[in-house]
């Protein structure tokens, strides 16, 4: 019987739909485990084969641990809001429910392709009202909710405003304007307008101004990942600096924590630092600086307070308020054209290390609080308002970039420590007068700081700070494709919509572009915007949407429950899975969606809606697959192609070509010919007869034309055999080179396994009877390796073990039923389709899907013979198998009747023989 795959894998595809085979119970005695990949995006360009990689990695273990008697929960669903989906709809003429709701279709039906085990009953869109509910509704509880620092956890603003109510805000330093400072009796007076705007300031979602990257051509505000040089990374359009009304989530309140936590979670180290790195905790100092002539002062934060005797000159950020109000008038220009040109600047520009140095000069002085000296103030784009208090103490002689901005603009240079101290205090470090001597050693540096800082706190100008560079999340986007936020504005003060009219639905609009002055396009349906409302009172919706990330913060608890119309989740539900034991996607999302994730859960748990407070237990980052881009050479100004190897003869363009008109490197000249109608006319320059293309390994896209649609490869070679090669290739955390070659390989391994079981001429040649000794060390050998590399997620090498493991048993002529029904449930995970089909062919009434995992045994691989290496007089002759428990009588009479040894001792005096158990035998004549 032949090993016709296709009609095997849709025949139990459609047969595992049917019997919902897949389908996972919230009610089992079994123990669980989640696994979970990242939310997808259904793009309109569809699945290349780098994109399943993940998907295949995931499928296998949740294969695994249910053969392992696991209940798994395995789901799928889309990402389906956010700017990809309108930007495309956009270009298309489309709108966005049209071509997602196409996307996901194209989509679904390449994963079922693949033959996913997908519990597709719990799929779920983030643009189903009937999911965003739920956003909305977790929305409302961080808008209704505020970080108490003293029980480190979020709790619901009506115990603020008790707070208040009792003893004003003495306790509860304000974390969005830190000047705010009332009593008890003050609150109670204040209006509730001033209420309001002052919970504004405590809330974990709130409303504030602040400087945005506003992207015109896209008509949104777009996060400081999603801008590159200057321009949107999507479409390369020009980016500006704008004020605008953002909504925010306070993330910074959970920075301490968002460290802690990383301790109890399986990353990689890598992924742990770059978490690290972006939170970017650090201890110092606030410190004022009086400006010269002005009741104004400039705080600063620095992490060497011990350095204040080093400092030449100050510096602000551009945005920063004060600049306004202490630029000279003889330096108002300068300032004014300098600040134009920092707008243009991304702040991934702004903080990068380059060559190139800016800066203005404002013409004010700070004075030094200990020697009293008069600092020169200035401003420089490597200098952010959002971080720290946006503005530095300059030490040229302690920092690199300071030191070079001080050479370049001509400002002197101080190296030595002032008396700003009396008698010993004077010189806190060791040799004296040196600053950042590398004499000072690491305590004596803390100590002087301590001495410092305590000082700085004596005279009242400043105190100990921790600060994060990692600032709050920008929670608005100016689109129209995202869940609309559910709040009410009444006479321009925000409130909470009443949960009860939630889902708050997003209107069809055809006309989905900007609204003007940078509001979103909700701005232009003016009578959704517009609510009826008492006389004098005004009474509107929010234009914004919520950001892309927004769904995908909570994603995996929706999961669990995804009917529930009561509760995002039920509790007992989300007791019962807890977190994700395993969660896998790309390292692009390590400081934003998986940083959002865990501050999400994190107040989930704190409000007491979830028992847990990491998303996900352990999370593995799949390597990209690159592509194989194949390249031709044109000659410059003609319409002839010359072959790789003579294009040094030639001036040439170099030019990307489809990889599905390549053979391997050779193009097919005709299929070029009628790829495109520029190309129609092509003329060749061979080389050998053959056109030979270049070759480059790059990232797949569409624009390099080396993207491979799956769909072809499981058309050609199967799904089962599609899914082997993806784990073939590598490491699953390792990026590597796609090479479509290389899955015919994969492809004979499994027709030689389906060749132990069936012949084509007489079909199914399993037999009964008991497994040799060696059979049986093959199967368990490979038991133990499968079960360990698989467990790990190893697949390469466990794929390496089935075809070394085929290949013994081949040898063997091993067709024992013992034998080879446990090598289908070994192979299950990997190619479930083949293992399925051949299950049943072998008498088994039940699914190979529920089958047990093989249980290893040691005792059928442990040695019972050794391969000895036999000498004579010190020189090879043979090797000779012998039996462990042979004793050394047994082992000499062995090897003397040895036939190749007595044709070397033929006639000879045997001397003695040497013999070292395990290791060799030597006989001397």
């Amino acid at each position: 019987m032949e090993y016709n795959f296709r009609q095997i894998e849709r025949k139990w595809q459609e047969h595992w739909v049917k019997t919902g085979a897949y389908k996972v119970s919230n009610n089992s005695s079994k123990p669980k485990c989640y696994v979970l990949d990242m939310f997808p995006y259904p793009s309109g360009a569809g699945l290349h084969v780098g994109h399943p990689l993940g998907y295949i990695a995931s499928d296998i273990y949740a294969r695994f641990k249910r053969l392992k008697g696991f209940n798994v929960l395995h789901p799928m669903g889309y990402d389906a809001f956010g700017l990809p989906a309108e930007q495309y709809a956009l270009e298309t003429g489309q709108h966005p429910a049209v071509t997602t709701e196409a996307n996901i279709n194209s989509f679904r039906s390449q994963l079922d392709n693949i033959g996913f085990c997908f519990d597709w009953d719990r799929e779920f869109r983030t643009s189903d009202p009937s999911y965003y509910k739920w956003t909305q509704y977790i929305f409302l509880q961080l808008f209704n909710a505020w970080y108490n620092r003293h029980a480190n956890k979020a709790e619901p603003v009506e115990t603020l405003v008790r707070i208040f109510e009792a003893d004003g805000n003495a306790h509860h330093e304000c974390p969005g304007d830190r000047q705010i400072r009332f009593n008890a009796d003050e609150w109670n007076q204040f209006s509730y307008e001033r209420q309001q705007e002052i919970l504004m300031e405590y809330r974990l979602a709130y409303l504030a101004y602040a400087e945005v990257n506003w992207c015109p051509a896209l008509g949104t505000v777009l996060a400081n990942d999603e801008v590159v040089n200057g321009v949107s990374e999507r479409g390369g359009h020009p980016v500006i600096k704008k004020k605008m009304r953002q909504w925010f989530l306070r993330i910074t309140e959970y920075a301490d924590r968002l460290l802690e936590g990383l301790e109890k979670v399986s990353y990689s180290e890598a992924m742990k630092d770059m978490q690290r790195n972006w939170i970017g905790k650090s201890q110092g100092a606030e410190i004022k600086f009086n400006i010269a002539g002005s009741l104004d002062d400039i705080v600063v934060y620095t992490t060497r307070p011990d350095t204040i005797f080093g400092v030449d000159f100050m510096v602000i950020a551009p945005e920063h308020e004060l600049v306004e109000r202490i630029t000279t008038s003889e330096q108002h220009e300068a300032i004014a054209a300098y600040k134009e040109y920092v707008q243009s600047r991304s702040e991934r520009e702004r903080m990068a290390e380059v060559k190139q140095i800016t800066g203005c000069f404002t013409g004010a002085y700070a004075v030094n609080p200990f020697d009293g000296r008069k600092i020169p103030i200035w401003t420089s784009e490597y200098v952010l308002a959002g971080y720290g208090t946006g503005a530095i103490m300059a030490v040229p002689c302690g920092d690199q970039r300071d030191f070079s901005f001080a050479k370049h603009f001509n400002i002197p240079i101080t190296n030595i420590l002032g008396d700003a101290f009396n008698g010993e205090e004077a010189n806190p470090t060791k040799e004296g007068k040196l600053f950042n001597s590398d004499f000072i050693t690491g305590v004596e540096m803390k100590e002087a700081m301590n001495l410092v800082v305590d000082k700085i706190e004596n005279l009242g100008i400043g105190k100990r700070q921790i600060n994060f560079r990692m600032r709050d999340a920008g929670f608005s986007r100016q689109r129209y494709w995202g869940e609309p936020f559910p709040i009410l504005y009444r006479n321009g003060i925000p409130e909470a919509l009443p949960e009860d009219q939630l889902p708050l639905e997003l209107p069809h609009v055809e006309n989905y572009r900007p609204g003007e002055e940078g509001e979103g396009p909700l701005a232009n349906v003016t009578d959704w915007v517009n609510l009826p409302a008492a006389a004098g009172t005004s009474l509107r919706r929010e234009t914004n949407t919520m950001p892309g990330y927004a769904g995908s913060s909570w994603y995996f608890l929706r999961y669990m429950d995804p009917h529930n119309d009561q509760a995002f989740c039920d509790r007992k539900i989300s007791d019962y899975w807890g977190q994700v034991d395993l969660y896998i996607g790309g390292t692009e999302h390590a400081v934003g969606h998986l940083l959002y994730s865990r501050m999400w859960t994190k107040a989930l748990f704190d409000l007491g809606f979830i028992g847990f407070d990491e998303p996900y237990k352990k999370l593995v980052n799949q390597g990209m697959i690159t592509g194989s881009s194949r390249l031709v050479y044109r000659v410059r100004g003609t319409n002839q192609y010359v072959s790789a190897g003579l294009k040094d003869k030639y001036d040439t363009d170099e030019l990307h070509v489809d990889v599905n008109i390549v053979d391997g490197v050779e193009l097919d000249t005709e299929a070029f010919r009628q790829w495109r109608a520029d190309y129609s006319n092509a003329q060749f320059i061979l080389e050998d007869g053959k056109y030979i293309c270049g070759t480059l390994s790059e990232k797949m896209s569409k624009s390099k034309f080396n993207t491979v649609n799956p769909d072809m490869l499981v058309d050609k070679f199967g799904a089962d055999t599609f899914r082997m090669y993806e784990m073939f290739l590598g490491p699953v955390e390792q990026s590597k080179p796609w090479e479509t070659k290389g899955i015919e390989g994969v492809h004979r391994f499994l027709k030689k396994f389906w060749r132990l079981f069936m012949d084509e001429q007489k079909g199914l040649i399993v037999k009964t009877g008991e497994p040799t000794a060696d059979e049986l060390k093959t199967l368990h050998k490979t038991i133990r390796k499968i079960e360990e590399d698989t467990e790990r997620m190893s697949y390469n090498t466990a794929v390496s073990a089935f075809m070394v493991c085929v290949n013994e048993l081949t040898d063997l002529k091993c067709n024992k039923k013992a034998v080879l029904e446990q090598m289908l449930v070994l192979l299950t995970p990997y190619a479930p389709h083949v293992c399925e089909e051949l299950w049943q062919a072998i008498g088994n009434s039940g699914s190979v899907l529920d089958a047990s995992f093989p249980v290893f045994e040691e005792k059928y691989v442990v040695e019972s013979t050794k391969e000895y290496p036999v000498s004579v007089n010190g020189k090879l002759r043979t090797t000779i198998n012998i039996s462990l428990d042979a004793s050394t009588e047994e082992v000499h009479q062995i090897a003397l009747s040895n036939e190749v040894i007595q044709k070397w001792t033929d006639g000879q005096t045997i001397k003695k023989i040497i013999f070292v158990p395990g290791k060799m035998i030597n006989v001397v004549i």
